[in-house]
């Protein structure tokens, strides 16, 4: 178990607390004099920066969101002349304006550090050769994943995503040790070196897998699979990118680097800031970051924080996996349904039966909303007698009822007959836009 920058990952709590307090002042002021959205809601609130003396006063800041992002396009919510800006990331913008972020010289280095403190935490060396297959460009998961990797001295495969079975030859012919990339484009490669029989020929230890959420019956398929170890890391564009936290070795919960962030979990409907422990929206809030600063950043993810000591000797906050998220509810004929309970279902009642891969198909037949559920059988499971096949879809049809108060009709279908993705996979298949 290795550490990039052991002084502050160990570091005592009551000193992280004091430097929380100082990077916090200097934010908030900086925020202040450079981003008109923040200075006309601290203005709206009667808050000076003065008013903000440490930690403590984080709850009276004002929050920000993702729309605000879109309302400010491209630059708006920039805290630094553009001169100073080396680098900016943005997302696709499938869903509306693009959200678009901006690095100095200095962020750069610090997003290098926070992503090599991950895989250093991870047993990542300079001995090691790392294949990332998370796309380059835009999207911050591959650059970000590069520099993390540089600053612990290993070897970059910069391969970026896409054609797998260049992927895999790849990763045998360059000898990699690491692979980086989303959990779902991890399954389909482990499904592929299967087919292929070329497990043997592999020589991956270590798996860093982000950007979509994921199960623990998947973890264990894809360290079956690719006969490695899997680490689940979390970030996002608009506070850094990959590196906000990650696992460590020890598995018990993702450290945030709460030299560079605060978090915070809150309330989603009122707001309020909850304890630790209690199951919240996901708040953060940047301390270092110059070209792109944000305050109090509604996440929408929901998860718990975790304080209490980790056996890796690191003394910064742990954060659970985000079992939801608040903006990809669907509302079927007036329930509320998250794909992380229905997952949650799948994972208790299936055993080996069925893979990690499905999709939720909803429509809107007769004015009646219709909820579909493809689930992919096992390979082993497939041969099985139809009997066993409609008990097994009944099993979970009531687990589902259950959960969710509502039904939901389950089809198993084929081994690998849901289409695979490169990138995030696709859980929500939703046809109802438009229609009445």
């Amino acid at each position: 178990m290795g550490f990039l920058n052991r002084e502050y990952e160990c570091m005592p709590r009551e000193e992280l607390k004091k430097l929380q307090d100082e990077r916090l002042k200097d934010t908030v002021r900086r925020s202040y004099e450079n981003v008109e959205c923040f200075r006309k809601r601290m203005d709206e609130k009667g808050l000076k920066p003065e008013d903000i003396r440490g930690v403590e006063d984080l709850h009276l800041l004002p929050f920000s969101y993702k729309q605000d992002l879109r309302d400010y396009y491209p630059y708006g919510l920039f805290a630094v002349p553009m001169k100073d800006v080396k680098r900016v990331h943005a997302s696709s913008g499938t869903t509306g304006k693009r959200i678009v972020v901006g690095y100095t010289e200095e962020d750069l280095d610090m997003w290098g550090e926070c992503v090599g403190r991950m895989m250093a935490s991870l047993g990542v060396t300079d001995e090691d050769i790392v294949q990332v297959s998370f796309g380059y460009g835009l999207f911050t998961g591959g650059f970000g994943l590069h520099s993390g990797a540089e600053k612990v001295g290993a070897m970059v495969i910069p391969i970026s995503s896409g054609n797998t079975a260049n992927q895999i030859q790849t990763m045998i012919d360059f000898g990699a040790t690491v692979l980086c990339c989303t959990p779902s484009y991890a399954m389909y490669m482990g499904e592929e070196v299967e087919r292929l029989g070329v497990k043997d020929q592999l020589k991956l230890r270590i798996g860093i897998f982000g950007a979509e959420p994921w199960s623990e019956n998947m973890r264990r398929q894809i360290e079956e699979k690719l006969g490695i170890r899997a680490y689940d890391i979390y970030g996002l564009s608009e506070v850094l990118g990959p590196g906000v936290s990650c696992e460590c070795e020890a598995q018990a919960g993702m450290h945030v680097w709460e030299d560079h962030f605060i978090v915070e979990t809150i309330n989603p409907e009122t707001g309020e800031v909850l304890p630790e422990g209690e199951p919240g929206e996901l708040v953060f809030t940047s301390l270092t970051k110059q070209a792109f600063p944000v305050i109090r950043y509604r996440t929408r993810d929901i998860c718990t924080l975790i304080n209490k000591p980790c056996s890796c000797g690191r003394t910064h906050i742990r954060m659970g996996k985000p079992n939801g998220r608040t903006d990809d509810m669907l509302i079927i004929r007036g329930v509320n349904v998250f794909p992380s309970q229905i997952e949650e279902v799948l994972l208790r009642v299936s055993g080996d039966q069925i893979t990690p891969n499905y999709q939720i198909v909803v429509d809107r037949v007769n004015n009646v909303d219709t909820f579909d559920i493809n689930v992919e059988m096992s390979e082993s499971f497939f041969s099985d007698d139809i009997k066993s096949i409609e008990k097994l879809e009944r099993n979970i049809t009531e687990q589902l009822r259950s959960m969710l108060g509502i039904s939901a009709k389950v089809h198993l279908v084929n081994p690998k007959s849901i289409v695979r993705s490169e990138g995030k996979a696709k859980r929500v298949i939703d046809h109802r836009a438009g229609k009445i």
